[in-house]
């Protein structure tokens, strides 16, 4: 055990949820002396909020405002409420979010909810709710995607979740070893975190460098078992993304804690071929396994899945860019998260366990000057357009991906899960 491994393993709990809020407002973040913070979280992290709290107070925050969910008032709802609810969702409370963004606050969100919470619901009913919430969001969500606003989401904890990950370990256990999980895939073990990230960051960086130097037509993944053979089109004027931003306010932030990734923006119509996941989904508290997805001409034109293939299909139904991807992202195998072998069931963690696609909206930051275009000519470049944006994970160690030229010349960029050089 390193000494660095020691000393973090000397700490007693609440010294490290300390150190995961320290890293949430000062390298997550970035937040400002007189930003308001915006914070929502399943409360069952209540300790991990008010350790964030004091630490945005502490970087002088203006206010912070949180707002908490409950599982079990969620389940609720699909149980008991009229039909009519699940077509509606509160446009008062998104409206007002998106207010407090273009007043200057910044917006963290805490992970953690029960990854199965809506199993054995209605899937319509679910996927009428999710779209309901998805059009109210949209005004604030593309604040988001455009980085106007510095963002990021971190984790806590909880125990239906901990049970998932790990079964048969009973709750006190399980919950110990996901957060200990949450810790070692955050960054958090070292001696100096936040100079630790700052590095992290600049490796990320030196790696996206070097891909918006190739200036790729095209990606192609490729397994040797044939279960996926995808060709992912760059969209024209595409600029590689990983790390930390600088958002549209000028404060620079790592969007998610942990990241592993580098991203960017496929083309639209330029997606052909099969590709099959490799980790299991789960999306607004159902999960969907084995999920296998035929494109042509950018489109899904066939959509399998092991379980949860009815909410897939509701999914991509959702609107005119469900069915198109928004993203394509970089993972290397050897990234901690996937060495440390354990399914999240989490997307936060496992999108930066593996190389995944997302379906549903692009980030214009991703595009070179993307972020002052209009949606038609972000639209015009290739970038897709959806009130979704989910991100599914098809990296692994049988994995290989070839970057692809404009003139048809390909060379090897990662083999076996990870990068060639």
């Amino acid at each position: 055990m390193s000494n660095a491994s020691s000393s973090f393993s000397a700490l007693s709990f609440e010294e490290k949820l300390d150190r995961l809020a320290e890293v949430a407002i000062h390298v997550g973040l970035g937040l400002k002396a007189g930003q308001e913070l915006v914070l929502t979280a399943p409360i069952d992290a209540l300790p991990l909020v008010r350790r964030i709290t004091e630490h945005a107070y502490r970087a002088g925050a203006k206010l912070v405002t949180t707002f908490f969910s409950d599982d079990a008032n969620s389940v609720a709802r699909y149980q008991h409420a009229p039909e009519d609810s699940f077509d509606y969702a509160p446009t008062w409370y998104y409206d007002a979010i998106a207010a407090a963004f273009k007043s200057g606050a910044a917006r963290m969100a805490i992970t953690g909810a029960n990854p199965a919470l809506l199993k054995g619901q209605d899937p319509n009913r679910v996927s009428r709710a999710n779209v309901a919430i998805s059009k109210a969001y949209k005004p604030a969500m593309e604040l988001i995607t455009r980085h106007e606003i510095n963002w990021t989401i971190v984790a806590a904890a909880t125990p239906k979740w901990a049970e998932l990950v790990f079964p048969g370990e009973g709750e006190e256990v399980a919950l110990g070893k996901l957060w200990d999980a949450i810790f070692h895939a955050s960054r958090i073990t070292g001696n100096d975190p936040v100079a630790e990230w700052r590095a992290h960051g600049e490796n990320l960086k030196k790696r996206v460098d070097l891909l918006n130097s190739k200036r790729y037509h095209s990606l192609r993944f490729h397994t040797p078992d044939g279960k996926t053979d995808l060709t992912v089109g760059l969209a024209d004027q595409h600029l590689w993304a990983g790390g930390g931003t600088t958002a549209g306010n000028g404060v620079y932030c790592q969007p998610n804690i942990p990241t592993e990734e580098c991203f960017t923006t496929p083309h639209k119509d330029r997606v052909h071929g099969i590709v099959t996941a490799s980790k299991p989904l789960s999306h607004q508290g159902t999960l969907i396994e084995n999920i296998q997805c035929t494109f042509e001409n950018g489109k899904i034109v066939k959509a399998t899945a092991s379980a949860g293939e009815e909410a897939l299909n509701k999914l991509i139904s959702a609107d005119a860019g469900a069915r198109q991807l928004g993203e394509v992202a970089l993972v290397p195998h050897h990234s901690p998260i996937a060495e440390s072998g354990i399914l999240f069931w989490n997307t936060l963690f496992d999108e930066n366990a593996a190389s995944h696609i997302a379906l549903g909206q692009a980030y214009s930051t991703c595009l070179i000057g993307g972020e002052k275009m209009s949606s038609e000519e972000l639209a015009s470049l290739g970038a897709n357009e959806s009130l979704i944006h989910v991100d599914w994970m098809i990296g692994g160690p049988t994995m290989n991906v070839d970057g692809l030229s404009a003139d048809g010349t390909s060379e090897p960029l990662m083999r076996e899960g990870n990068w060639c050089d």
